[in-house]
C-alpha cells in the first residue's frame, strides 16, 4: 500500500513538472488587441486583464499594440507575441498568412447565447440618407484591410447590390473604426463602415459615451448579416499546456475578476444583451471568413 501511495504522489509531482514546464521557455507571455480605437483607449481597457493574467499564470505578461491589424498579425506570424484578440477576418488573414499556424481559443457569448455582431454603415444624420442607394458618388470609408466588421463584410456584401468601385468616388482606409466614424463627423468622409452589437452598442455609440460625438450626429443606413465574433487566438507551436491554461483562464475571468472583464469589453451599465463570457471556439465556425477573403484578394486582382 506504501508503495502505492508513494507511486501515485510521484506521478501526480511529474504530472506538475510537465504542466510548469513552459515557464522556463515563457517568462513573458504577450498578447496583442487591434487597432479598433485610439491606443490609450485600447491600452486602458486590457491593463486590468493584463494584470489578472500575472497573478494567475506568475509570468509577466505584456500587452501588444500596432498602428493597424497587420501588424498584430505580422507579430503571430514572426512567434514576437503568443496570442491575440482577433477580429473575424484578422483571424482568417492570420491563419492564411501563416499557413494554419494559428488557432482560436474563445470567443465571446451574450446574454441571450449569441455570439456574433454586425457591420453597419453610418451616415452624419443631418445629410439625409437612408439607404446605401443614397451613397452613390460618395465617400464611403472602410476601417482596415483586415478589419472583419470595417471591410471584410460590408465590403462583401455591399458587392452583391452595386460595384463598390465604381458606385462610391472614393473607398479609402480610415485606418480604425474611431477614425472612420470621426472623419464622418467631421465631414471627410460621407459614410464610414464600422460594427455595432445592436442598436444601442457599438463602435460609434460607445463614442458619444466618451463625448467623442454628440448623440444625434451619427445614424446607421445599412446592416450587414451576423457576423461571428472574432477569437481570442494562439499560436499553434506554443505548448499545449499553456494553451490549455490561457482559454481556461480568459474563460474564467468573468468570475475570478469581473472588473478586468468588465474593462477589456467596455460595454456600458446597462448595454441590451450584454457580453456575459467566453466560450471555446475552434477554426471549423471561422471557414466561411477564410473562403469570404480569397474571394476578396480575386476580386482586388481582378
Amino acid at each position: 500500500m506504501k508503495y502505492l501511495i508513494t507511486t501515485a504522489v510521484a506521478a501526480v509531482l511529474a504530472t506538475s513538472a510537465v504542466a510548469e514546464d513552459w515557464k522556463t521557455d515563457y517568462q513573458v507571455i504577450k498578447f496583442g488587441i487591434l487597432s479598433g480605437e485610439n491606443e490609450k483607449d485600447r491600452i486602458a481597457r486590457y491593463t486590468p486583464f493584463e494584470e489578472y493574467l500575472e497573478r494567475e499564470l506568475g509570468v509577466e505578461v505584456e500587452i501588444f499594440t500596432a498602428g493597424a491589424y497587420d501588424g498584430v498579425i505580422q507579430a503571430l506570424g514572426a512567434d514576437q507575441i503568443e496570442f491575440a484578440f482577433l477580429g473575424s477576418s484578422s483571424y482568417a488573414a492570420a491563419y492564411t498568412a501563416t499557413d494554419g499556424k494559428i488557432e482560436p481559443l474563445v470567443t465571446r457569448i451574450r446574454q441571450d447565447g449569441s455570439s456574433g455582431y454586425f457591420s453597419v454603415v453610418v451616415t452624419r444624420c443631418e445629410d439625409g440618407y437612408t439607404s446605401l442607394q443614397d451613397l452613390e458618388g460618395k465617400v464611403l470609408a472602410f476601417a482596415d484591410p483586415d478589419s472583419t466588421s470595417g471591410y471584410a463584410v460590408p465590403y462583401f456584401n455591399i458587392a452583391k447590390e452595386v460595384n463598390p468601385k465604381t458606385f462610391f468616388s472614393a473607398i479609402p482606409f480610415s485606418g480604425s473604426h474611431e477614425s472612420g466614424v470621426a472623419g464622418v463627423a467631421q465631414g471627410a468622409f460621407d459614410a464610414a463602415a464600422t460594427w455595432q452589437n445592436n442598436a444601442t452598442d457599438g463602435r460609434w455609440q460607445r463614442m458619444i459615451e466618451k463625448e467623442m460625438i454628440s448623440e444625434g450626429e451619427i445614424c446607421p443606413i445599412w446592416e450587414s448579416p451576423e457576423i461571428t465574433s472574432g477569437p481570442f487566438t494562439a499560436r499553434v507551436n506554443l505548448p499545449q499546456e499553456l494553451k490549455d491554461t490561457m482559454q481556461q483562464l480568459v474563460i474564467d475571468v468573468p468570475e475570478k475578476d469581473p472588473e478586468a472583464f468588465k474593462a477589456m469589453i467596455g460595454e456600458v451599465e446597462g448595454t441590451p444583451n450584454p457580453q456575459v463570457g467566453w466560450q471555446p471556439a475552434t477554426h471549423e465556425r471561422y471557414q466561411w471568413i477564410v473562403d469570404m477573403r480569397d474571394w476578396l484578394k480575386k476580386q482586388r486582382r481582378s
